[in-house]
């Protein structure tokens, strides 16, 4: 039984005619009659009968009509419940990121005075670009990056927190530790620190050697940045890093270095959500603190090498 359904009945008993429901409605007369005969079927006995030329009900649809009343009041008070929840600002939000993300982007949402200081429940997440969106069943946001030429799904609602470039991260030192983009005569004989393959940023290097007629020599296979500075302050191997988000990583013994323009690259960081928790007065508090604070990481890197 559907809930349009049961409202058509109790509004036939309290209106007494088709006619009457369907101007109330303003549907024509015969889509009431499909959604009383939807509903006798579904509940096996007539509702109806025929009282000279108008409709009206059985005892078995009085009985249903009354049963209506109870449901709709209870979906009014779940309405309800639903705006006060939302409006609820001092709401508690679940927010998730990668690691990189969490660096840039969790201290300063609690440091932030949101308004109706909702309550944060923060978690680090760093999984295939497959599954990002899926986290948003259990997470009310969820900070995500991505290539910008790989959209989220439709089943999501994705909104922009902030696209950076991704440079060459090498030691002090290096042979590629000099000013001036890196081009592909530069790369030819690298040895790469790079993501895991399926995740987000797996496909980044593939455009640097595409002209080149090589496969990126992959040494290493690391997802956390903190890990791969490591890794890069004590051998002769390279990495992509972002520009913005990446710079927590970078002690004074590592350098970045922008790519040649035929080979830049970039990520995108958005926030993930469902629709409906959007709605959310303290889910919105949240998602505004985060874009003030994703303007805030764009100003210039004093790590990078020009």
């Amino acid at each position: 039984m559907e809930y349009g359904q049961l409202r058509t009945l109790r509004e036939l008993r309290d209106r007494g005619s088709i006619a009457a429901v369907a101007a109330a409605f303003r549907v024509s007369p015969a889509a009431i009659s499909q959604q009383l005969a939807a509903l006798q079927r579904s509940a096996g006995v007539a509702l109806t009968r025929r009282q000279g030329r108008r409709t009206v009900l059985t005892d078995a649809g009085l009985a249903l009509a009354d049963a209506a009343v109870d449901v709709m009041s209870a979906m009014s008070a779940a309405r309800d419940a639903i705006s006060r929840y939302q409006a609820d600002a001092a709401g508690t939000v679940t927010v998730s990121a990668l690691a990189s993300a969490a660096v840039a982007f969790f201290p300063a949402l609690l440091a932030s005075p949101l308004p109706g200081s909702p309550a944060l429940t923060l978690t680090d997440f760093d999984v295939e670009q497959a599954d990002y969106s899926l986290l948003t069943a259990d997470i009310d946001l969820v900070i995500a990056h991505r290539l910008p030429e790989r959209p989220w799904p439709r089943t999501v609602r994705a909104i922009p927190l902030l696209e950076e470039p991704l440079d060459l991260v090498v030691r002090r030192g290096h042979r590629l530790d000099r000013p001036g983009p890196a081009g592909l005569d530069d790369l030819r004989s690298a040895e790469w620190i790079h993501v895991h393959e399926a995740f987000p940023l797996a496909d980044s290097l593939a455009p640097l050697y595409a002209n080149g007629g090589r496969e990126p020599r992959i040494r290493h296979r690391v997802n956390d940045w903190a890990i791969t500075a490591r890794m890069l302050a004590g051998s002769d191997c390279v990495a992509l890093m972002a520009r913005h988000t990446g710079r927590a990583y970078l002690g004074t013994d590592l350098t970045l270095r922008p790519l040649a323009p035929e080979l830049a690259a970039h990520r995108a960081i958005d926030i993930l959500a469902r629709p409906e928790t959007l709605r959310r007065a303290a889910v919105g508090a949240v998602v505004d603190a985060l874009r003030d604070h994703a303007r805030t990481l764009t100003g210039e890197n004093p790590a990078i090498r020009v």
